[in-house]
Formats: structure tokens, C-alpha cells, sequence
């Protein structure tokens, strides 16, 4: 009789998806408030506007990426 071998299972890499989301929402943000830092002179405003609005714009931004990004089915 032939013996059948047990196919091995891959292993699991679908934390790196989330690890990676992760890492682009944080990123994101540091990159808006630096963006809001140099801006913020330039627009001439009194209060810091930028760096305020822009990384609430980039967490927004991102919280819909990961929820699409999260829901979509596995095809």
C-alpha cells in the first residue's frame, strides 16, 4: 500500500497585513503633523491650524483604508 503523506499547512502570515496597516497609519501621521510643522509659519495663521487638521485628516483617511481594507472577503 502507498502511504500518503500529510500535506504540510503554510504557515499563517496574515498578521503582517495588520502589522502593516499599522505601520502606514502611523506613519501617516507622523508625516501629516511634520507637514502641519512647516506649513504652519508659512500659512501665517496665530494658532496652529495644520498642525491640528492635518493629522486628524490622516487619521480619518486611514480608519476608512483599514476598515475597507479589513472587511474585504477573501477571494
Amino acid at each position: 500500500m502507498a502511504s500518503i503523506t500529510p500535506k504540510k499547512k503554510s504557515p499563517d502570515v496574515s498578521w503582517m497585513k495588520y502589522m502593516g496597516l499599522g505601520a502606514q497609519f502611523f506613519g501617516s501621521i507622523i508625516i501629516a503633523l511634520g507637514i502641519g510643522w512647516k506649513l504652519d509659519p508659512l500659512a501665517g495663521f496665530a494658532s496652529p491650524v495644520l498642525i491640528w487638521v492635518l493629522p486628524l485628516l490622516a487619521v480619518v483617511f486611514n480608519l476608512v483604508k483599514i476598515i475597507v481594507e479589513t472587511n474585504k472577503k477573501n477571494t
